[in-house]
């Protein structure tokens, strides 16, 4: 490409700056701020003018850069001054209208709205629960989201080198020893265990958090967890119990079904099916055409676990199973989407009932 010279350089100068004089004169009234933006970016911004015959240095004959280039700055600077001036401006035309607003009479009554609020389906669905478990004759039982390894891991029969202890698997809190946020509340198990005697029929929902986030996981989730200890407590027991439940929340045509699996802290484990409250067991897309549904985890609790919180297992036996609360509300109110839970749109949660 050819070298520009220093009077062409001087020229697309006075032509950006006649450009510039001339939009400005515009606002000379009543400048906006999204005008004013509009402007600094035309000239100022990536692909403005002024940029664009910065970029044009390049081209022009060394002998002439000190000038061309302090033309440029200077050219630049005034323009900056200009915007920042306008900028000012707005400012004080905006405080004027607030000053000269007619002053709000606090004491006259509020006018009525029709608009009514909602709760949010996680809320709406933690209620529900709770209500159901109530019903089943659970007492709803809290603990802490920031735990200790020992009372997240350890007693839950979890060995030192279990993967869930892993960085890329759990949130460990840097400064404060073997402090994690829980990754799920069977933490409130251990507690509730260690500070109540059997026999023990609790609820416990809550927070949780891991290190997953894609398009069906997020790293904070909502879980609620139940779990009975008492004499001659069977797997027949907890089936029951499950099914019931589910069936209050889904309705009295769905079966239910266990099948094993492996958990730490239980044994035997298992996970529990829902046959699929689209299609009602036929098989459909949101079933992968199986026509059941996971719902969660479940088993009978660990010896070890026992005897972590000083429970005589020759003596007493029990079970816990746990569900995860953003998972059933999806079910309950056909939502597609995990993120629709937390995105916080107004005409997503507006359609929700204010009560359950």
């Amino acid at each position: 490409m050819s070298e520009i010279s220093l009077s062409s350089i001087q020229e697309k100068a006075s032509q950006v700056e006649r450009d510039f004089t001339e939009k400005k004169g515009l606002f000379a009234t009543s400048p906006t701020a999204k005008g004013v933006e509009e402007l600094r970016i035309s000239f100022l911004g990536r692909k403005g003018y002024v940029t664009s015959l910065m970029e044009s240095m390049r081209n022009v004959a060394k002998d002439a850069r000190p000038k061309a280039g302090k033309l440029i700055n200077d050219l630049r600077s005034n323009i900056e001054t200009e915007v920042e001036n306008l900028k000012a401006r707005v400012d004080e035309i905006l405080l004027e209208r607030k000053l000269n607003q007619t002053p709000i009479d606090i004491s006259l009554p509020v006018a009525q709205s029709s608009a009514r609020g909602s709760l949010h389906p996680v809320t709406l669905m933690r209620r529900i629960l709770l209500r159901e478990f109530r019903n089943l004759g659970f007492t709803v039982y809290d603990g802490p989201e920031i735990d200790l390894d020992r009372y997240n891991f350890s007693c839950l029969n979890f060995k030192d080198d279990h993967p869930a202890r892993d960085m890329q698997d759990t949130f460990f809190l840097k400064g404060y020893e073997k402090s994690v946020l829980r990754t799920h509340t069977s933490n409130i198990q251990i507690h509730a265990m260690l500070n109540e005697k059997p026999p023990l029929k609790i609820v416990a929902p809550g927070r949780t958090y891991r290190c997953d986030s894609d398009l069906t996981h997020t790293p904070m989730f909502h879980q609620i967890e139940a779990f009975i200890v008492d004499q001659n407590i069977s797997m027949g027991d907890m089936k029951g119990v499950i099914d019931k439940f589910l069936k209050a929340i889904f309705g009295d045509d769905l079966e239910t079904r266990l099948r094993p699996s492996y958990f730490p802290f239980v044994e035997p484990g298992g996970e529990v099916d829902l046959q699929c409250v689209t299609c009602r067991g036929k098989g459909c897309r949101i079933c992968s055409q199986t026509g059941w549904i996971e719902i969660g985890g479940l088993g009978m609790i660990h010896p070890n676990v026992f005897e972590a919180v000083n429970i005589d297992s020759e003596r007493f036996t029990g079970f816990a199973f746990g569900f995860g609360i953003d998972r059933i509300a999806m079910l309950r109110y056909g939502l597609q989407d995990l993120r629709q839970l937390f995105e916080g749109n107004q005409e997503f949660l507006g359609q929700f009932p204010i009560q359950p």
